[in-house]
């Protein structure tokens, strides 16, 4: 009678929404039988398979290096409190991804970090040895075959790609958890990027090629960037260590008002059918592109849909324009900047959502992953874990 009755409970609790885990930490105080069935390894499981896409529990982001290093923390988007932001000083978020955040640390030596915000665990590894100029990195799971709904501990990788100072190179380096080194550093061949070079030497302007401090897109076995001056896309192959460059969907892709070398703001994603996605805003809408292969196997883009904003996302004077700053991959959701605040908008239903104040977000960095009882950490769940 007990297990039927932990049966039909866990199929109630299996329903609570996983993007207001409070709840689920509700229950589990009411009383110790409770407790036990959310504290199964095994709810953990059937709960992120019920709901497929992981919730996002806050919210990072990234500056351009020059306007210095972001407040430390992490702003959480529900009441679920996650385990406190690593006490160092002076770190760069780069990246979240798989349940992971990846912190650039310039305490000492320059060194990473990679951080579980549920569980507290943390992971220093160094730097590659490539003196950068400006760079970006990802962090994602090294599980062969892993649906990434419950990517806590276990192996990882990180991926560095760099401007390199004082040559002016491309070169990017993959970390493994498992081995605990990095790759030999590969240079992106300079063939690779001479129309982008020729245009910005037709417009006058000096060329370098820079590589933009967003978050990118992680693929299989290629992760994706962008560099500055028009937003070509790199594509770095971890696994073959190699560098290749993507024009962008359109060479008209402009923030208006800002001076064309340093391009718009954009974000890569990956789509639903797990192909690259490409958005920004040109004019007063939102375009979303996806990189799809033909039945020749040549890959283009395609235009997907265009979201007119005017009517949907708040500005804070008529010379205030929005502009892309991040994705949620998974829930379809964008993340788009004005001068009245940073917004959502679900890709599904249009619905718009203000989920933070103005600000200077260069790079928006989603933290989304499930958190349940067994991986939480509430205080007041100690006194009734004697079960």
């Amino acid at each position: 009678m007990a297990s039927l009755m932990d049966d039909v409970t866990a199929e109630i609790f299996l329903r609570l929404p996983p993007d207001e885990p409070e709840h689920l930490f509700r229950a589990a105080l009411v009383c110790k039988p409770w407790l036990r069935v959310l504290r199964d390894p095994s709810f953990r499981r059937r709960y992120s398979v019920f709901h497929r896409a992981p919730p996002l529990l806050g919210l990072l982001h990234r500056l351009q290096v020059f306007e210095g290093d972001p407040a430390a923390r992490l702003a959480p988007t529900t009441a679920a409190p996650l385990s406190p932001y690593p006490d160092l000083s002076r770190t760069r978020p780069l990246d979240c991804r798989h349940g992971r955040v990846l912190l650039h640390v310039g305490v000492g030596a320059w060194h990473f970090v990679v951080w579980d915000p549920v569980t507290g665990e943390q992971h220093r590894l160094p730097e590659p040895g490539i003196p950068w100029l400006i760079y970006t990195a990802a962090v994602f799971c090294a599980v062969p075959g892993c649906d990434h709904l419950d990517c806590h501990g276990g192996p990882f990788r990180v991926v560095f790609l760099v401007t390199e100072d004082c040559t002016d190179l491309v070169k990017a380096a993959v970390y493994s958890s498992e081995t605990g080194a990095w790759s030999t550093p590969v240079t992106m061949d300079a063939g690779c990027d001479v129309q982008h070079r020729r245009d910005a030497i037709a417009a006058g302007f000096y060329y370098t090629p820079y590589v933009q401090p967003r978050r990118g897109a992680v693929i299989g076995d290629e992760a994706y960037f962008t560099l500055r001056w028009g937003n070509p896309v790199v594509k770095y192959n971890w696994s073959k260590n190699r560098i290749s460059m993507i024009d962008p969907p359109t060479k008209d892709v402009y923030k208006p008002g800002v001076r064309k070398e340093y391009g718009n703001h954009v974000a890569l994603m990956v789509m639903e059918d797990s192909s690259l996605g490409f958005a920004c805003v040109e004019g007063s809408s939102l375009h979303l592109w996806s990189r799809k292969v033909n039945a020749q196997g040549d890959a283009g883009w395609v235009h997907c849909r265009a979201i007119l904003l005017e009517s949907v996302i708040p500005v804070a004077s008529s010379d205030d324009k929005p502009f892309v700053v991040g994705c949620a991959e998974g829930v379809g959701v964008i993340f788009v900047s004005t001068g009245a605040g940073l917004f959502t908008i679900k890709l599904d239903s249009g619905l718009v959502k203000k989920v933070a104040e103005s600000g200077v977000y260069f790079s928006v960095l989603p933290y989304m992953s499930f958190y349940t009882p067994d991986r939480g950490r509430f205080p007041s769940l100690a006194e009734i874990t004697d079960v």
